[in-house]
């Protein structure tokens, strides 16, 4: 009998095909034992904030108002601006900007998310397009329009600023709550309910854990409206970077001007790093997809 080259295929005697042959035996006549695949390595997932993450934008912004400071200093400046920028007001309106951005935001995640968490439950699904319509009225009034409205209601101070402030970022929170309650696989929950949980151990343990990536880019896309919308409360009395950028609009003094719009973004984009960091280290860990 011959064999072919690799040994695998032979000639039965008195037959023209080719047959295959059993595969090697030893000595022994047993089979060789094949050598077992090597477990897969246990994968490691990759840190949540990487080093770029941290550096890249703090890096950035100091750059940035390192340039605004040279070009302070290489500036001429007069009276007027001199004037403008002296006493502490610089970091006063800092200050004011960031107590309403953090005030305004705090009251817009009492209000809009227990309030989505109700208008998921099925005693109160049947207000949820009303709710959803007044929120978007909040949003859609000009915010120049609704502080007018509210300082007409309320007088000039920080409480008709603030007010307007959260009427204007209550709709990302809410809308994102509602959504991220509603996308819940129902089967989880019936899940949930039949290994003998509460509906309060259901919402707590099972559908707000699952919400939270779309809840927290609803609070993050607030907060960045709030820093905008705060420019605007210097008009109600209100305080806040806006004072700057009106001092230097109305004197015509780019300086003013410029320190103050410098700074708005500065801090817009620092508050935007802040809370992606917040998104990705407060995101469960189960959502996490792997290695």
């Amino acid at each position: 009998m011959s064999t072919s080259a690799s040994g695998s295929f032979g000639r039965r005697p008195g037959s023209g095909r080719e047959v295959e042959e059993p595969p090697y035996r030893d000595e022994g006549g047993e089979p060789p034992e094949e050598t077992a695949a090597p477990p897969p390595y246990p994968g490691v997932k990759p840190p949540r904030v990487t080093w770029r993450k941290l550096t890249f934008l703090p890096v950035a912004l100091i750059v940035l108002l390192l340039a605004t400071w040279i070009w302070f200093e290489q500036a001429d400046l007069d009276a007027l601006t001199r004037n403008a920028l002296s006493n502490g007001q610089v970091s006063k309106a800092l200050w004011q900007h960031i107590e309403l951005t953090v005030i305004s935001t705090f009251f817009v995640l009492i209000i809009a998310i227990p309030l989505g968490i109700l208008l998921t439950r099925r005693t109160f699904r049947r207000a949820t397009p009303a709710a959803m319509a007044f929120a978007n009225m909040g949003q859609a009034t000009p915010a120049i329009g609704l502080l007018a409205l509210l300082v007409i209601w309320l007088g000039i101070g920080r409480r008709a600023a603030l007010i307007g402030i959260i009427a204007y970022a209550v709709l990302p929170v809410l809308a994102n709550t509602i959504a991220g309650l509603k996308a819940n696989d129902p089967t989880l929950l019936e899940a949930a309910r039949g290994i003998g949980m509460s509906p309060m151990g259901v919402l707590t343990r099972v559908e707000l854990p699952l919400a939270v990536p779309l809840i927290l880019a609803g609070v993050r896309t607030a907060l960045v409206l709030n820093v905008g919308t705060a420019t605007l409360a210097t008009f109600g009395g209100g305080g806040g970077l806006g004072v700057l950028i009106t001092t230097g609009i109305t004197s015509q003094r780019m300086p003013v001007l410029v320190l103050g719009s410098v700074l708005t973004v500065a801090l817009a984009l620092l508050v935007d790093w802040l809370a992606s960091l917040a998104e990705l280290l407060l995101r469960p860990r189960g959502l996490e997809a792997g290695p």
